[in-house]
């Protein structure tokens, strides 16, 4: 294996969260060989200054890598500017990052299974990232495979897939349109991506995640996924501000190595589909999730 890649982790107010994250990492294979980068954002207001500075207390206290260096926000950037100078800085200055923010968990396999990944696909600029997280659908995946896009949940790429981030969202937004691709974009409408890119246009949300997707699928580069979840969210308790209560997406995560060597390097369209259903069954079931507590709110008043 080649120079080991630098890790980036993004924290803010969840020190526990933040503790699990940081834990699981220094349990990986390659943990104490490489160098990592912790971006603490500043408080938004004081309600949330204790938490900050208590997270802040602790990743005073992280060892078990190679080094450990931390960046203290003065101010609230906010997830989005936060990350986007975090990545931009750190892969301009290395080459190449592993991402993480304060909410995943990782298997002890998810720095081999990157920094393989990185070595292998360094120099396929049809490959644009690496993707640590996978749905938990219930059909068998292949090992490994490959989608077109970009994803957010444990995630590493090169300068020359950063440099293809877009962060205009209308640019992104016009183009989809004038090139007939929204459907696609929306994984045959399973989920509403160009929704939540209108939602970030309109600043509804502040969606690093959904221009970076868009950034490599209007590009057709692709993203290798591995068919076992390396990565775990833990932030659907409610605690985050961009994770909701919803555990559907929650992932076991794989016990072994993953293979990588016989991928092809093409979008895997089966695959692809699995995850369409999933999303698109996800959906339906948040959506009578909806109905049903309208219905108990509704009957409770009307009882009353």
């Amino acid at each position: 294996m080649n120079n080991l890649s630098s890790i980036v982790l993004f924290v803010y107010n969840r020190p526990w969260h933040t503790r699990q994250t940081i834990e699981a990492l220094q349990k990986n294979k390659f943990a104490n060989e490489s160098e990592i980068f912790i971006y603490s954002d500043g408080a938004k207001n004081e309600s949330a200054q204790k938490s900050v500075d208590e997270v802040r207390e602790y990743i005073k206290t992280v060892d078990g890598f190679k080094k450990v260096s931390i960046i203290e926000r003065e101010k609230n950037w906010g997830l989005a500017n936060n990350i986007i100078d975090g990545v931009t800085k750190i892969v301009n200055e290395y080459g190449k990052v592993i991402v993480l923010e304060d909410d995943l968990v990782t298997s002890p396999y998810f720095l081999e299974y990157m920094n393989k990944a990185l070595d292998i696909y360094e120099k396929d600029n049809e490959v644009i990232s690496v993707h640590g997280y996978i749905y938990p659908v219930k059909e068998e995946l292949p090992e490994s495979f490959f989608i077109k896009g970009a994803d957010c949940w444990g995630w590493a790429t090169w300068k020359r897939g950063w440099d293809l981030f877009e962060e205009d969202g209308k640019k992104l937004l016009m183009e989809l349109k004038q090139r007939k691709l929204t459907k696609e974009f929306n994984f045959n409408n399973s989920f509403d991506y160009t929704k939540m890119l209108k939602y970030q246009i309109s600043s509804k949300n502040n969606s690093w995640a959904v221009r970076w997707y868009a950034s490599a699928f209007l590009k057709n580069k692709l993203t290798l996924y591995p068919g076992e979840s390396l990565v775990k969210n833990i932030g659907f308790d409610g605690s985050g501000v961009h994770c909701g209560g919803d555990k559907a997406y929650e992932a076991d995560l794989v016990d072994s190595s993953i293979d990588l060597e016989d991928t092809q390097v093409k979008e895997d369209l089966v695959a692809k589909k699995i995850i369409e259903n999933f999303l698109r069954d996800n959906k339906i079931i948040t959506y009578k999730k909806v109905i049903n507590k309208f219905k108990q709110v509704w009957f409770g008043l009307l009882k009353k």
